[in-house]
């Protein structure tokens, strides 16, 4: 599939997403404080799956609540954790202890997705995210600290990456959505489009199909909260901002930066990790044998093992 097509089916993804104005209720994305309420709780049970002491700050910023759960040694090297698209930061669970040993963990909820974070301005810009993410490292000093992004996430680590003057050390990217090139099997990940248009258990699993290799691996528990996420949820402009960058943009990166995708990965393909290769002055990157987008679950074990080897050589 060309390159002009795959821009127009991801411009059509967006589209069919829909936009969302805030109105003034206690989050951007939830639509009743009911659906509300129902996805918290099911957050909360999600984040019991965490099998490491762990604790959750709220954080005030110009631009709404920023929630961050901590775990690991407050001695340890800081590293943020960045979730994907409506995963937001339960989806850590089966690697949250491995990191955890060597790293004093931040994971991020995205003010603009479902989470704990909220949003109480209009959709923000890339300038106005990086400003948030920003306010956030200051707030806990994070100085030299690695990260850790999935997906999304991926992207959003990315556009950190690229600002001057940031404090960021090591980057560790899965299967980082539309940074090296745009999705690479649109046909296929038009599932997710659906699921937005037409919420259903039939439907969700079909998505969970294409997104992962072993979606049997993944806790029922977390699926509910995956699910609430999907069916109450809109996709929201930031979405549009999210177009590969350039080759000027990568090589003004210098950290060592890590890329992982899965070899039955939807939204990466080996031409992303060969441009990674030819505009990342400092990377390394790796295809995770019986895995889809969703490897940090599908191999778990192999990817919390190559990702503390990199952070920890």
């Amino acid at each position: 599939m060309s390159k002009h097509l795959k821009k127009i089916i991801f411009l059509l993804f967006i589209i069919g997403c829909g936009t969302q104005k805030n109105t003034g209720f206690d989050s951007y994305v939830f639509q009743s404080k009911k659906q509300q309420d129902n996805y918290i709780k099911a957050y909360n049970q999600a984040l019991k799956l965490w099998d490491t002491p762990y604790s959750e700050e709220d954080i005030q910023t110009k631009y709404g609540k920023a929630h961050v759960i901590i775990s690991g040694k407050k001695n340890n090297k800081a590293l943020v954790l960045l979730h994907g698209m409506d995963a937001s930061s339960t989806m850590w669970y089966p690697n949250i202890k491995a990191l955890s040993k060597t790293h004093r963990i931040y994971a991020i909820d995205f003010l603009i997705e479902p989470g704990k974070s909220t949003l109480t301005t209009e959709a923000l810009s890339k300038e106005e995210i990086v400003e948030w993410y920003q306010s956030i490292f200051s707030h806990y000093q994070l100085k030299n600290f690695d990260i850790v992004a999935a997906s999304r996430g991926g992207w959003m680590a990315t556009l950190l990456a690229t600002q001057e003057n940031n404090s960021i050390d090591k980057i560790a990217l899965l299967s980082p959505a539309q940074t090296f090139e745009y999705v690479d099997a649109p046909a296929k990940t038009s599932k997710a489009l659906f699921l937005k248009l037409f919420p259903s258990k039939n439907q969700f699993k079909k998505t969970l199909d294409v997104f992962s290799k072993y979606p049997n691996k993944i806790n029922s528990v977390y699926k509910n909260q995956f699910y609430l996420a999907n069916k109450y949820a809109k996709s929201n402009t930031s979405l549009l901002q999210m177009q590969p960058f350039s080759e000027d943009e990568l090589k003004s990166i210098s950290n060592p930066v890590l890329v992982l995708i899965g070899d039955q990965d939807v939204i990466n393909s080996e031409e992303a990790l060969e441009k990674a290769k030819e505009n990342l002055e400092n990377s390394t990157t790796k295809v995770i044998k019986d895995a889809g987008h969703f490897l940090s679950i599908d191999q778990s074990e192999i990817v919390n093992k190559t990702i503390t080897e990199f952070l920890n050589p």
